[in-house]
């Protein structure tokens, strides 16, 4: 297997290990680790995983795949989640996912982000992007190109 989970990651399994009631509930925990660790999750990432959450790589590739929120190949483009939700909508969402289309991401539609009173947000990995305007998008994805 080429891949290996960093010391850190390591660290936070076992402590994960104390908190769930069997190995096999740190498979999301351990998919994102993954994730973080190496911008995807490989076919030997699966392989490690299973190995630490006592499951059957099949079952961890059904997780993964369950999820659109894990990559099971490298992303050449940034993924951008916008909200399609009526907030967002209402205060502009369809003008940001317009702009969207013309720059170099991949727009992913999401239910809800959870900020509807700062609307129209879109997020990128964790972070969260509120009160958009095209301006706005144009000064986030250049900062993180």
């Amino acid at each position: 297997m080429s891949f290996q989970f960093s010391e850190e990651n390591l660290q936070k399994i076992e402590a994960l290990k104390k908190r769930y009631p069997s190995p096999k509930a740190l498979t999301l925990p351990c998919l994102w680790m993954a994730e973080y660790q190496e911008g995807f999750i490989s076919l030997d990432a699966i392989e490690e995983i299973s190995t630490h959450t006592d499951t059957p790589p099949m079952e961890v590739y059904r997780v993964a795949t369950f999820y659109t929120m894990f990559h099971l190949e490298p992303q050449e483009k940034i993924n951008v989640q916008v909200c399609k939700t009526l907030s967002c909508k209402l205060c502009g969402s369809d003008e940001i996912e317009k702009h969207l289309q013309g720059k170099d991401v991949n727009i992913v539609h999401v239910e809800c982000l959870g900020s509807c009173g700062t609307a129209p947000v879109m997020q990128i990995e964790d972070v969260t992007y509120e009160d958009l305007t095209p301006e706005k998008v144009d000064m986030i994805l250049k900062e993180l190109k």
